[in-house]
């Protein structure tokens, strides 16, 4: 499976929830053991950086006027930290990491600023030229990641990849996997473009399974 930039941000996004300091202190996170461990395949580098000139959500500050700095997240793979606002770092005994969002009449939450995925090295073409049967994800609808299994499931639209090319539309299929096996099975293209709060490149994800609707 093949997901267009516009979509695979959604990934990272399961990602982030599950290394968010309530999903931790609750234990309610697929990757609750995971700190200091391999979580992404070799190479990939995943960064938050509240100074990006322009950013979407630039910042010098978090929620509890703590001062923000640039971090990976994610480096050659591995998972590098939590994202602690003051109370769930506390109760960890652990320091925040800045990482604190205001809701609106509610106390502090977590949230990230400008997150992105460094790109790989090949282009789109290159990144399914040895696709023989495959889809270009354009779209998802519906369902999601079980944020305590990781297991995932999502409705999409799209392309289909045939002997490495995009040929002609596909709708409402079903993909299917565990976020695990997935981060560990991606490969990103070379094509990052800064748009949104989360951003990545287009993805290529090995051995998922697909599903006619």
């Amino acid at each position: 499976i093949v997901y267009d930039r516009r979509v695979g941000g959604s990934l990272v996004g399961h990602m982030l929830g599950a290394i968010s300091g309530q999903a931790i202190t609750r234990k309610t996170s697929f990757l609750l053991d995971s700190l200091g461990s391999q979580v992404f395949a070799h190479g990939i580098t995943i960064r938050d950086d509240p100074h990006r000139p322009h950013g979407l959500r630039s910042r010098p500050f978090d929620g509890e006027g703590l001062p923000v700095s640039p971090s990976d997240i994610i480096e050659d793979g591995m998972l590098e930290r939590w994202l602690l606002d003051s109370a769930s770092a506390r109760q960890l005994g652990l320091e925040p990491t800045g990482h604190a969002a205001r809701g609106v009449g509610g106390g502090p939450g977590v949230s990230t600023s400008n997150v992105f995925m460094e790109p790989g090295h090949v282009p789109l073409e290159t990144l399914i030229a040895d696709i023989e049967s495959g889809v270009y994800v354009t779209e998802l609808m519906g369902g999601g990641a079980n944020g305590v299994t990781g297991d995932y499931s999502r409705g999409a639209a799209g392309f289909r990849i045939e002997n490495g090319q995009i040929t002609t539309p596909v709708a409402e299929f079903t993909i299917a996997g565990n976020v695990k096996d997935m981060f560990l099975a991606m490969t990103p293209a070379n094509d990052l473009e800064f748009r949104y709060g989360v951003n990545v490149p287009t993805l290529r994800v090995e051995g998922m399974t697909v599903a006619s609707g």
